[in-house]
């Protein structure tokens, strides 16, 4: 939503278009009195909920983008696997057993709030919800039982809002930037144009590639085992991606110098963890961490050589996750085939930090125009 979207804003919650009628939810009000913010991101394989206060500052020591008034402070959180993507390849639709997984998340993210008013909220649903034929449906299905009101957000506004979450990690050597999401049900790839001196980065193109850790598990899971199966894999992605890399000359820009390459998922946390031979996983440690290419190549060979067990034992991993590293990390190598670039920046930050200071942004904004009035958010 950019800066002069029309006036007066809607809640910040609300699906309706923008100028069109929007009742709040009976769950949830926004408290214009209070300061934090809050987004909730109901994924394929993940409910999670952060919320978060401006602060005039950098949180986790990661420097701020150029020019911009504040980032945020967290207050509290909540992330729960639910797995709603589960069997979705195979039907095209939402189980009941994974929608009731994802309720009973959502009535938690529910009752949080009712306990912490919030000046503004967004909740959205991603590709699980953008694929299945019952996705509309289970969200109003939310709405009745818990009040959250979710937003079906395009791949393009997923990607514009990891963008908006890791700008602060870009430096002022940087050109351009390829961010990638590995998710529970697809691929997000943005390719970014940084310009010296402005605080946001130019989106220039996106791809949403169909396969994610979810998907990829219950179709080939066990052959991701295999070194067969894993370079199977590798293949099938670094073909969907090449289409994109000639539309962009991306190879090109990477040897002209200048091009950082950004992963945010679970996927390259792990890998960050496992490079950094962390006795159990840090938030603070590896957010923004750079690697080497080759140092991330070989945690990669090291998850892969541990099997299934190992992975289970894993501090970075565990038996939650299992199912999904190897996945994951076939993408990883697909992309890294593609774009060989020559480190990697780690960003533990995403969908739900995107929409925090976007939310915060827009309330500010709202603010300084006299007259005006963001329901919800000021």
């Amino acid at each position: 939503m950019p800066d002069d979207a029309p006036l007066p804003f809607q809640p910040a919650h609300c699906v309706a278009q923008p100028g069109a009628a929007c009742l709040p939810p009976p769950g949830w009000q926004p408290n214009p009195g209070s300061s934090a913010f809050a987004a909730l991101d109901l994924g394929t394989n993940n409910c999670r909920l952060l919320i978060g206060t401006p602060h005039w500052g950098s949180p986790q020591g990661a420097a701020a983008p150029t020019g911009a008034p504040f980032n945020f402070r967290v207050v509290d959180s909540f992330s729960r696997i639910v797995r709603l993507g589960e069997g979705l390849g195979a039907t095209g639709r939402l189980s009941d057993a994974a929608m009731d997984r994802a309720l009973t998340a959502l009535h938690a993210c529910a009752n949080k709030l009712a306990r912490r008013p919030v000046r503004g909220l967004l909740a959205v649903a991603t590709e699980a919800c953008r694929r299945a034929g019952n996705g509309p449906e289970f969200v109003a299905r939310v709405e009745a039982e818990t009040g959250l009101r979710l937003r079906i957000i395009s791949a393009r506004e997923e990607a514009e809002l990891a963008m908006e979450s890791c700008a602060p990690l870009l430096e002022a050597s940087d050109r351009r930037a390829l961010l990638f999401d590995i998710g529970g049900g697809s691929t997000e790839i943005a390719w970014i144009r940084i310009h010296p001196g402005h605080r946001m980065p130019e989106l220039i193109g996106t791809i949403s590639v169909p396969v994610g850790v979810v998907t990829l598990s219950e179709r080939c899971g066990p052959s991701c085992f295999t070194e067969a199966g894993f370079h199977a894999v590798v293949d099938e992605v670094a073909a969907r991606l090449r289409g994109f890399d000639a539309v962009h000359c991306i190879g090109q820009e990477i040897r002209a110098g200048g091009v950082r390459l950004m992963g945010t998922s679970g996927t390259v946390t792990t890998l960050a963890g496992v490079a950094m031979a962390l006795p159990r996983y840090r938030r603070l440690l590896v957010d923004g961490q750079v690697l080497e290419a080759c140092d991330a190549d070989q945690a990669l060979g090291d998850l892969f050589a541990l099997g299934r067990d190992g992975l289970a034992a894993h501090p970075c991993v565990g038996p939650e996750r299992v199912d999904f590293v190897l996945p994951g990390c076939a993408v990883y190598a697909a992309i890294r085939r593609v774009w060989p670039v020559p480190r990697l920046t780690v960003a533990d930050r995403g969908l739900r930090e995107g929409i925090l200071l976007r939310l915060m942004r827009l309330d500010r904004t709202a603010q300084r125009r006299p007259g005006r009035f963001w329901p919800g958010c000021g």
